[in-house]
């Protein structure tokens, strides 16, 4: 099951933008978060998931992006 849906009520919590209106191959960026919100996103995505993002994660730009990285890393952690 992909995060993507978790990760849209995060986004919807924090921010009050609706999921509905985030698509997940779009920059999130242009759904109105801006670059320093979009750090303090990721790292409230580590603390609440309780994953760590790669060191690559400035990288991310999308909902799709994020949900892949945080599904491979939970993913990773039950296996590992």
């Amino acid at each position: 099951m992909s995060s993507i849906e978790e990760l849209r009520e995060l986004i919807q919590e924090k921010y009050g933008i609706e999921p509905a209106a985030l698509d997940p191959h779009a920059s999130m960026r242009a759904a109105g978060i801006d670059s320093l919100a979009l750090v303090e996103f990721l790292f409230e995505v580590e603390n609440r998931m309780g994953i760590t993002l790669p060191d690559a994660y400035p990288d991310i730009d999308t909902l799709a992006a994020l949900a892949a990285t945080v599904d491979e890393l939970r993913a990773a952690a039950t296996t590992g």
